[in-house]
């Protein structure tokens, strides 16, 4: 499937800001089944931006600064991306979750994609004692990953409630797993603190999912959103596969990766800082149009 992706963000602020500088992980990352074709990232008023570099885990950042007064700021990235990712299923050759534990925490490998980066408590996922546990039923050491994985994708989607009110971008896991109650980033951050606890690595993704309209109705430009979901590494024969527990089910062509980090802070599409008075609204549009 061939994508053409739209992502505007426009931040609003009260009082004209004197300097703003931000970090922008937008541009997708090449990974197994998907080749970014073409990538624009364009700012409005005019400010000074570097040159993209890796995130220092799978993702890219481009540094702006705004070091003129403004009221109004502009980020859009527009890029064109072919998705041919097979939905994968469980086999019966698929490593046990304690070979996977075993195999991660001897690798040899310290490069990037490395499950020994994925295995530890990150700023944003500590490890929780209840979320182990809960998730632990799910995980005994001799089932296969890849079914273990699906099934606690599925047991969050259907004992959780996808609320957009309940929790923020600074809720913890252990706060949203109290609530019963939270978004994307949220069930994803519970599904990765539980696999860490019995030692599994898994990494936080942001990216993009397809969505299809209602029969007879038309696809509304502009409605789409940023998706966050679960890539456990599933042993040396099947590597890194996605897992999305807002929607149980695992990861095919209908999911653009942007980035793979250790949790939302190494990913977050847009972070930074400004200077000026309090009072800011901010406005995120994202397009996601399937094109042949």
């Amino acid at each position: 499937m061939l994508y053409n992706v739209r992502h505007k963000t426009r931040f609003r602020y009260a009082y004209p800001v004197s300097f703003a500088r931000c970090n922008v992980r937008l541009k997708p990352i090449e990974w197994d089944g998907q080749t970014l074709e073409d990538y624009a990232l364009s700012i409005a008023p005019f400010a000074r931006v570097s040159d993209t570099k890796p995130i220092g885990y799978l993702g890219h950042v481009t540094r702006m600064v705004l070091d003129r007064p403004a009221r109004e700021l502009t980020i859009e990235s527009q890029f064109r991306i072919r998705v041919d990712r097979a939905m994968p299923v469980a086999l019966a050759g698929d490593a046990t979750i304690a070979e996977v534990a075993l195999a991660s925490r001897t690798t040899n490998d310290i490069g990037v994609e490395s499950p020994a980066n994925f295995i530890y408590p990150s700023p944003s996922i500590p490890l929780s004692r209840k979320i182990t546990e809960w998730c632990a039923t799910d995980l005994e050491p001799g089932r296969g990953i890849v079914e273990a994985g699906l099934a606690l994708a599925t047991r969050i989607h259907d004992e959780f409630i996808y609320d957009g009110s309940a929790t923020a971008v600074d809720t913890t896991p252990e706060e949203a797993f109290e609530k019963r109650h939270g978004v994307c980033q949220d069930f994803a951050q519970i599904m990765i603190a539980g696999l860490r606890g019995v030692g599994l690595p898994a990494a936080y993704v942001s990216g993009y999912l397809r969505t299809i309209p209602p029969p007879g109705k038309p696809r509304l430009v502009g409605a789409d959103a940023t998706h966050a979901w679960v890539a456990i590494w599933c042993g040396m024969g099947r590597g890194w596969l996605g897992f999305d527990p807002t929607n149980a089910c695992m990861v095919g062509s209908d999911h653009i990766i942007t980035a793979l980090g250790r949790d939302y802070a190494d990913v977050a599409p847009i972070d930074g800082v400004f200077t000026g008075q309090e009072g800011q609204k901010i406005d995120v549009s994202v397009d996601v149009e399937p094109v042949g």
